[in-house]
């Protein structure tokens, strides 16, 4: 006999159990880097309403899901956020991505309405880099860094700077970003990011491999993290990871998310666009056959080019 208390876990046909979802609440972004892939969006879409995520989040709770990523566009320019983050059910742990431009004024706030951790966009710690990135206006700078700050003080930390790295543009930064991150006594973590194949980025594409041999010999202590297989390299009192999502099959191998688009799409595959189940309009009890359906629709994504 079943027992009607035991809970139902999605695990895909490769054996990937889904413990995180990653949730895009808006396509909407106060900045236009060069590099943005928008969470694989094709273009302006609408967005989901606070009841409609928290259902969302809800179902996926109840088949084991305790980890949330809030994602965007922007995230901190729904006005709604904090109703969010009050609708949620208990989780694990509940993060968000943002680019700190305006985290400084509600960092406190976002954290008692249940927030745990951010991870803020920082690509260079050189004001005119910055702006060549983000093609953004003078001052926006200052205030990303004063949202780190905010951050720390707000305790949403580990905060974790992500920097995608750029040919030519950023990647000599490194070792001043891991600078920058001893200022915070390991309350901020550097991640160094791929550059993934979104528009006319080819440019831009660094030897990664040779940045991961200079960690390597920098590291006075490397472990392996079980997500994706990464690697967290500790240098000197920094600590650095380095997230490698492209070609990557460890990646792949090992993901455990299941992302959410803006307008309610579930999305089994960041880099796959043909496979989304719409959940925007599907009453709360409908939902769960729904995920299932996402689910079984999830195929490691090198594994599809294999097909190709």
């Amino acid at each position: 006999m079943n027992d009607p208390h035991k809970t139902e876990f999605l695990r895909d046909a490769y054996g990937r159990t889904i413990k995180s979802l990653r949730m895009s609440i808006t396509d909407r972004c106060n900045l236009n880097c060069i590099y943005c892939h928008n969470e694989g969006s094709t273009g302006a879409i609408g967005e989901m309403s606070v009841e409609t995520i928290s259902n969302i989040v809800h179902v996926a709770a109840g088949f084991g899901v305790n980890s949330l990523k809030i994602s965007g566009g922007e995230p901190l320019l729904r006005k709604d956020l904090k109703d969010i983050l009050i609708s949620l059910p208990p989780l694990k742990d509940v993060s968000m991505t943002t680019n700190g431009v305006l985290l400084k004024e509600c960092a406190q706030s976002l954290k008692d309405a249940g927030l745990n951790r951010v991870n803020i966009s920082l690509d260079s710690l050189n004001e005119t880099n910055y702006r060549h990135i983000t093609k953004c206006k003078d001052g926006i700078f200052q205030k990303v860094i004063g949202g780190i700050h905010a951050a720390v003080d707000a305790e949403l930390t580990p905060v974790k700077l992500n920097m995608v790295l750029l040919k030519d543009v950023n990647e000599s930064e490194v070792e001043e970003m891991l600078s920058f991150t001893r200022e915070f006594h390991g309350d901020v973590i550097l991640q160094l990011i791929q550059l993934m194949d979104f528009g006319d980025v080819a440019c831009y594409h660094v030897d990664v491999d040779e940045v991961e041999r200079e960690l390597e010999l920098k590291a006075g202590y490397v472990q392996v993290r079980e997500l994706h297989h990464r690697k967290k390299y500790l240098i000197d009192g920094a600590e650095v990871e380095f997230v490698k999502p492209v070609d990557n099959t460890e990646f792949c191998a090992n993901c455990n998310r299941l992302r959410v688009t803006a307008d309610g799409k579930l999305r089994p595959c960041l880099l796959v666009n043909d496979n989304l189940v719409d959940v925007s309009r599907a009453p709360l009890e409908g939902m769960p056959e729904l995920f299932r359906l996402a689910v079984s629709r999830r195929v490691p994504f090198y594994v599809k080019q294999k097909e190709i």
